[in-house]
């Protein structure tokens, strides 16, 4: 199945993951030439990728809408894996596992944006449910700035079923969510092999999820407005989480 990637940051970080076919690549005629366009033109030369120029009218009609920036990639669909692969890839690797997991993300945008932020700080895996979730497309790949094209995502028919699969190979759950019995995130001990959970945007996580869960943070909010974004949320926290695994001089004495 065939898929309209769009962007220049969105293509060039797939031509760098290579873990996609490329069927072509087409720049509208009057796009300027910069250091990520240049990048594309030399790996496409290099692997032999079909390019083709058009008028940006047509690239507009192909793409339903204008936000191409005058870059389309016609590639094979996203490279999803299952969670026995995200587990397989823990076993393997040394470093301490911090995974993401979306309790029915729907926005695209918000789940580019944390998706983008999760690749940032080294997250091993994701796991998205196959329903009542917003899902891997061109536009999430946009709005990550090319960073899913990194990832390791999973898609899982159950989500409760995945955190059972997690805890029994040794990592802690933890969900994000703003109640009473949620610890700050800053006082939990996030440094450890953890898996967060990141609900929907209206709802949070599900009652199921969050009694399957290990413990619960959440963000302190002194403001009027009830409560944060979800991918800004979700970034907070991985943040944090980054932040007690590689702590500066000065919040390690403190």
């Amino acid at each position: 199945m065939k898929e309209t990637l769009y962007g220049r940051n969105t293509v060039i970080e797939a031509l760098r993951a290579n873990r996609r076919r490329f069927y072509q690549i087409s720049l509208s005629d009057g796009i300027r030439p910069n250091d990520v366009v240049s990048r594309i033109f030399s790996t496409c030369q290099k692997r032999g990728i079909r390019m083709e120029r058009m008028p940006r009218r047509m690239l507009d009609e192909v793409c339903g809408h204008d936000r191409h920036q005058g870059v389309l990639a016609s590639v094979s669909s996203y490279p999803d894996v299952e969670i026995a692969d995200v587990l397989s890839s823990l076993e393997a690797s040394s470093e301490q596992p911090l995974l993401l997991l979306l309790d029915g993300l729907q926005d695209p945008q918000n789940l580019g944006t944390l998706l983008r932020a999760a690749e940032a700080i080294g997250v091993h895996g994701v796991v998205i449910p196959r329903r009542r979730s917003a899902q891997i497309t061109p536009a999430v790949s946009k709005a990550s700035s090319g960073a899913v094209e990194h990832l390791m995502i999973a898609g899982v028919s159950n989500l409760n079923q995945a955190i059972r699969s997690l805890k029994e190979a040794g990592v802690w759950v933890v969900g994000l969510e703003d109640v009473p019995e949620a610890q700050h995130y800053r006082d939990a001990d996030l440094d450890r092999s953890l898996a967060l959970v990141v609900g929907s945007e209206g709802k949070g996580l599900s009652r199921l999820v969050r009694e399957r869960c290990d413990f619960l943070i959440k963000l302190p909010m002194s403001g009027r407005v009830a409560s944060l974004n979800a991918a800004v949320a979700g970034s907070i926290a991985l943040y944090e989480v980054w932040e007690q695994r590689h702590p500066a001089p000065s919040r390690r004495e403190g």
